[in-house]
C-alpha cells in the first residue's frame, strides 16, 4: 500500500503533516495560544492590506490632481497665449493709433468758442424806401456782427419798454408774455446788446385798445364812466414809425433788425399788414400777409399766424392719420369778404369748375361751400379782399377731420401771401387733410427757404383746376399717408404754438447765416458717492464667458467718439434733412447716426485715420476679423448703460462678467434707488471706469437719459439681469456700426392686431414668431442721438405713461426711432431670452406687465397718430455661420 501511493511534494505535505502532529500532540491550552497567535498575525496582515489600499487610493487621487491641474495649467497656457496675442495686436493697434496721431494734418474739432461784437452798431445814414424794397442779404444785412463761431446770439427788445405801437394801439398782453416767456427758453437770446447778432423787435399784432379791454372785464367797466376817445386812423397804420427809428440800437438804417408781425386774433384787418408802404429799411420783416411788391424773397420771411397754446405737447389736437381715405374726399368752407370784392374771370371759373364737380357723376363726396352757412359775422370795414373762415373752429376741425383733402384758394388782388391763407394751412395740416394749394406758384409759403412743401401739400396751378379730381383719384394711399405724416410733423414742429414758431423764426434766420445752433445740452451726471468716498474693489471672475481659444478683440485704453466734428458742414450740406427728415434744426448734436460714410478706397488713400480694415485691407477669417472692427466707419468702442433697483448681488454678477469685454469703454450704473449702495459693498474692477449715478427719480425714464458721462455713440442698455456671452455682445456691437440708425439687440417681441376687438387694437405678443417688429433694450443698442429725441423731443404724455405704469419704456424707443427712421429694428443672434439664471423674478412675469403693455402700444399710436412699428422677417447672424470652411480658417464667432 506504501508503495502504490503517489508521491508527495514535500514543500506542501510536510507543514501539513507537521501541524497534523503538531495539532494531535498539543494540549487544549496550548492550541488555544496557537489561534489566537494566528488571529494575531492575520489582524496584522489585515491592517498592513488597508494601509496599502489607502496608499494606494491616495496615490490615485493625486495623480487625478496632477492630471486636473494639467489640464488647467494646459487651459491656463492657452489663455495665456490667447491673452499674448491680444496684447500684441493691442500693441500693434496703439503704434498705429500713434503714427496717425504723428502724421494727423488736421484739426481736432470740438464745441465752438463763441466770437461775439463787443461794441453797440455804429450810427448809419437812413436809407430811402427804394432802396429798401431792393435789400437783399448781401447789402443790407451786417455779417460782421455774427461770426460763424458766435453761436447767434439774438437781443429782444422789452415790449413793455420799447413800444412801437401808436397811441390807442398795444400789443395783446397774452402774445407779449408768451413771447417773452418763450424767448427765455430759447438758448440764443443774451441779454447785452454788444454781443447781439440780430435784434428782435415785436411791433404786433397790434389791437385797438378798446378791442383789448373786452378780455378785461374790470378794465372794461372802468371805460364805461371815462369820455371815450378814438385813436387817429389817418393812416391806418398801428406802428409809429419814429419810434421805430429812435430805438436804441437801430443804428440810423435797422440793419440787424428783425420786425416781428405775429398774427393772433386779427386775421382779416389790414392791421395783419401795417408796414405796407412804411420804409422799414434794412429791417428784415416776419409776418403772414405780403403784397406781391412788398415782399423781399430771401430776405423777409413769411410766417403762418400763433393760433395754438404757448408750448407743451400738441398730439391731443391732431387728428389719427389712418385710415387713408375719409368721407370727403376734398372740402373747402370760405366766403368773399367784403361782400362787394369782385373776382377777375379766371377765379370766376374756378369756382365755377368747382361747384361743377361737387355735382358731378362721382362716388366721391366733396363740400364745397362759397358761402358761410350759417352766416359768419364779421366786421368788413378793414377788412382786405379775401376768402373768410366759416363757423367756428370746433366745426371747422370736424370737417377737415372728415376730408381726405382741403382747398386752400389763394388770396386776391396779387397778394403772395394772406393770414386767411396761411390760417387755412394750419388747420388742415393740424387736422390731417391735405392740404391742395391752388396756384401755388404765384404764392409764397412760410419758411419756404428750409421747408419742401412738396412733400406735405400739393402744390397746383391754376390753370390745373380742371384736372383736380383725376390728381385726386390718382393718388395711392401710400403716398397719402406720407403726404398726412409728413404734414402732421411740420406742423408739430415748426407751427403748433408760441414756442414752435419762435424757435422756427430764429432757427430760419441762424440757417440762412450759415451759422450752427447751439449744442444740445447733455444732463450733468451726479455720482451716488459723494467726492471723499472711495468703494471697495473685488477681484472679477475670469474666463466665465470667453472661450480661452476665441479672441474677440484687442484690448485697448478708453477711447472716446470724437465729436461735434461737422459743426460747420451739416447744416449747409444737409440742411435739406435737417428740416424735412429729422425735423430738428434747432440743436448741434455730438454726433449723428446719419453721419455719411467714406468710399471704400478711402480708408486707404488719404482718409486712413481711424480705420482698421480686417486683415489691413486683405480680408480674412476668423483669426483676422478678431483682430479689427472693420466696417465702413473708423474705430469706436461703446458705453453699457445699467439700470438697476436694489439689486446689489445681481449687479455685482452682472458687472463682473464684463471683465476683458473688448471695445468697452465704460459702463454707467443708473442707479434707480433713492437708497445709496451699501458702503462694505465690492464693486469689482472690470477693467474700465464704471460710472454710478444718482438718478433724479425712480422712474425707467432714466435708462434714456444722455448723461454727459456717455461719450460713445454706440450705448449698449442692459437689465441688471440680463445674462449675455461676449462674443454675443461684440456681434451686436459690429451689427449696429453697419446700422447705426436702428435699434440692434437681442430679445424679439412684435405687435399683434386683435381680431377680436370690433373697434380694432394692438396686442403686445412676446411668443416665437418669424416676425418681428420691436427689440427690448433690455438688451440692445442704439445710438446716443436717440437718448436726447426720447429725453426731449418726445411727447410728455409717452413719458409720463412710462412713470404710470412703471413700464413700456423699450416700446416707447422702438416707436421713436421707427418714427424717425421708418425702419424696423435688427434682431442679431437665435436667443430669445436673457435672463440670467438663478436671479429673482422679475416684474415682466407679472399678467398685469403684459396688459399694460397692450395698453402702451395702442396709447402710443394714439400720440403719434399712427403705429410707427414696422415688421421684419430676418435676423443677423455672422457670415461664416453654418459654412463650411478649411480646417485651417477660423469662422467669425465659433456660436454665432
Amino acid at each position: 500500500a506504501e508503495q502504490d501511493a503517489p508521491p508527495l511534494d514535500l514543500h506542501r505535505s510536510s507543514p501539513l503533516l507537521d501541524a497534523y502532529e503538531d495539532f494531535s500532540a498539543m494540549r487544549a491550552g496550548d492550541l488555544k495560544m496557537r489561534i489566537e497567535e494566528m488571529v494575531r498575525i492575520k489582524s496584522t496582515v489585515s491592517v498592513e492590506l488597508r494601509e496599502l489600499e489607502s496608499r494606494r487610493q491616495k496615490l490615485q487621487s493625486d495623480i487625478s490632481q496632477y492630471n486636473q491641474k494639467i489640464e488647467e495649467l494646459k487651459q491656463e497656457l492657452l489663455r495665456e497665449q490667447t491673452e499674448l496675442e491680444r496684447l500684441k495686436i493691442s500693441v500693434e493697434q496703439a503704434q498705429v493709433a500713434q503714427r496717425e496721431a504723428v502724421q494727423r494734418n488736421t484739426p481736432d474739432l470740438a464745441l465752438p468758442r463763441s466770437l461775439l461784437p463787443n461794441t453797440l452798431p455804429r450810427k448809419m445814414n437812413p436809407i430811402t424806401a427804394g432802396m429798401a424794397a431792393s435789400c437783399e442779404m448781401h447789402n443790407c444785412f451786417n455779417y460782421s456782427r455774427c461770426s460763424l463761431t458766435s453761436g447767434f446770439p439774438v437781443y429782444l427788445y422789452d415790449p413793455d419798454e420799447h413800444s412801437v405801437q401808436r397811441k390807442g394801439y398795444d400789443i395783446d398782453g397774452f402774445l407779449k408774455t408768451t413771447l417773452k416767456q418763450t424767448l427765455g427758453y430759447n438758448a440764443h437770446i443774451v441779454k447785452d446788446p454788444k454781443h447781439a447778432c440780430i435784434y428782435l423787435v415785436l411791433v404786433g399784432e397790434a389791437l385797438l385798445e378798446q378791442d383789448l379791454l373786452r378780455n378785461n372785464r374790470y378794465a372794461a367797466q372802468e371805460a364805461e364812466h371815462q369820455q371815450p376817445t378814438t385813436p387817429s386812423h389817418a393812416n391806418d397804420c398801428p406802428v409809429d414809425m419814429e419810434k421805430l427809428y429812435s430805438l436804441p440800437y437801430w443804428g440810423g438804417d435797422g440793419r440787424n433788425h428783425v420786425l416781428l408781425n405775429l398774427a393772433r386774433r386779427d386775421l382779416t384787418s389790414h392791421r395783419t399788414n401795417p408796414l405796407y408802404k412804411q420804409n422799414t429799411m434794412r429791417a428784415i420783416v416776419v409776418q403772414s400777409a405780403f403784397e406781391g411788391d412788398q415782399f423781399r424773397s430771401g430776405y423777409d420771411l413769411i410766417v403762418p399766424p400763433i393760433l395754438g397754446p404757448p408750448g407743451g405737447d400738441v398730439w391731443q389736437e391732431c387728428a389719427v392719420m389712418v385710415p387713408a381715405r375719409r368721407k370727403y374726399l376734398l372740402s373747402y368752407q370760405g366766403e368773399l369778404r367784403p361782400k362787394q370784392s369782385s373776382l377777375n374771370p379766371l377765379d370766376a371759373f374756378i369756382l365755377e369748375h368747382l361747384a361743377d364737380m361737387a355735382k358731378g357723376a362721382t362716388q366721391d363726396q366733396f363740400v364745397l361751400q362759397f358761402q358761410c352757412i350759417p352766416a359768419t359775422e364779421q366786421q368788413e370795414g378793414d377788412s382786405l379782399p379775401d376768402w373768410t373762415l366759416c363757423g367756428s373752429d370746433s366745426s371747422r376741425r370736424q370737417l377737415l377731420k372728415d376730408s381726405t383733402f382741403a382747398m386752400i384758394l389763394p388770396p386776391l388782388n396779387g397778394r403772395v401771401s394772406s393770414t386767411l391763407m396761411l390760417a387755412r394751412i394750419y388747420e388742415a395740416l393740424r387736422s390731417g387733410a391735405v392740404p391742395v394749394i391752388l396756384g401755388a406758384d404765384e404764392l409764397r409759403l412760410p419758411y419756404a427757404e428750409t421747408l419742401d412743401w412738396r412733400r406735405s401739400a400739393l402744390l397746383l396751378p391754376k390753370a390745373r383746376i380742371t384736372e383736380l379730381h383725376f390728381l385726386l383719384r390718382a393718388v395711392q394711399d401710400a403716398d397719402l399717408l406720407l403726404l398726412r405724416r409728413q404734414g402732421r410733423l411740420v406742423w408739430e414742429r415748426y407751427l403748433s404754438s408760441v414756442q414752435a414758431t419762435v424757435d422756427t423764426v430764429i432757427a430760419s434766420l441762424r440757417d440762412r447765416l450759415g451759422i450752427p445752433p447751439r449744442p444740445v445740452p447733455a444732463v450733468i451726471a451726479q455720482s451716488v458717492f459723494n467726492s471723499t468716498f472711495i468703494p471697495l474693489k473685488s477681484d472679477p471672475p475670469v474666463g466665465l464667458d470667453t472661450e480661452p481659444e476665441e479672441s474677440l478683440g484687442p484690448i485697448e485704453p478708453p477711447y472716446p467718439s470724437p465729436s461735434y466734428r461737422r459743426n460747420y458742414t451739416i447744416l449747409r450740406m444737409q440742411a435739406k434733412e435737417a428740416w424735412n427728415d429729422w425735423l430738428d434744426p434747432f440743436y448741434l448734436y455730438p454726433q449723428l447716426p446719419f453721419d455719411p460714410a467714406l468710399p471704400s478706397e478711402a480708408k486707404f488713400m488719404g482718409s486712413h485715420t481711424g480705420f482698421r480694415p480686417i486683415g489691413k485691407g486683405l480680408g480674412g477669417a476668423g483669426k483676422e476679423f478678431g483682430e479689427s472692427l472693420g466696417g465702413n466707419y473708423p474705430r469706436e468702442q461703446f458705453t453699457i448703460v445699467m439700470l438697476t433697483y436694489e439689486r446689489e448681488q445681481v449687479l455685482m454678477d452682472s458687472l463682473g462678467r464684463l471683465y476683458g469685454l473688448p471695445y468697452l469703454h465704460k459702463v454707467v450704473v443708473v442707479w434707480n434707488s433713492p437708497k445709496p449702495p451699501l458702503d462694505d459693498l465690492r464693486w469689482p474692477d472690470i477693467g474700465v471706469p464704471v460710472a454710478v449715478l444718482r438718478a433724479p427719480r425712480n422712474s425707467l425714464n432714466n435708462r434714456f437719459l444722455p448723461f454727459d458721462v456717455i461719450e460713445t455713440e454706440a450705448v449698449l442698455s442692459v437689465d441688471d439681469d440680463a445674462h449675455l456671452r461676449h462674443d454675443e455682445i461684440l456681434f451686436g456691437f459690429r451689427v449696429w456700426r453697419e446700422h447705426r440708425d436702428r435699434v440692434v439687440g437681442f430679445p424679439g417681441r412684435y405687435h399683434a392686431w386683435d381680431l377680436g376687438n370690433p373697434n380694432g387694437q394692438w396686442h403686445y405678443n412676446s411668443n416665437y414668431s418669424c416676425e418681428l417688429s420691436m427689440v427690448l433694450t433690455g438688451a440692445a443698442f442704439v445710438h446716443k442721438y436717440y437718448l436726447y429725441l426720447y429725453t426731449y423731443h418726445l411727447p410728455q404724455a409717452i413719458r409720463d405713461k412710462v412713470d404710470e405704469y412703471m413700464n413700456c419704456e423699450d416700446i416707447a424707443m422702438n416707436f421713436l426711432v421707427s418714427h424717425i427712421t421708418r425702419k424696423p429694428p435688427v434682431k442679431v443672434t437665435s436667443r430669445w431670452t436673457f435672463r440670467c439664471p438663478g436671479c429673482p423674478v422679475s416684474l415682466s412675469e407679472d399678467d398685469t406687465h403684459f396688459q399694460e403693455r397692450h395698453k402702451c402700444i395702442n396709447f402710443f399710436s394714439r400720440v403719434f397718430g399712427y403705429t410707427p412699428l414696422l415688421n421684419t422677417q430676418f435676423r443677423a447672424d455672422s457670415i461664416l455661420f453654418k459654412t463650411r470652411i478649411p480646417h485651417d480658417k477660423q469662422k467669425c464667432f465659433k456660436y454665432i
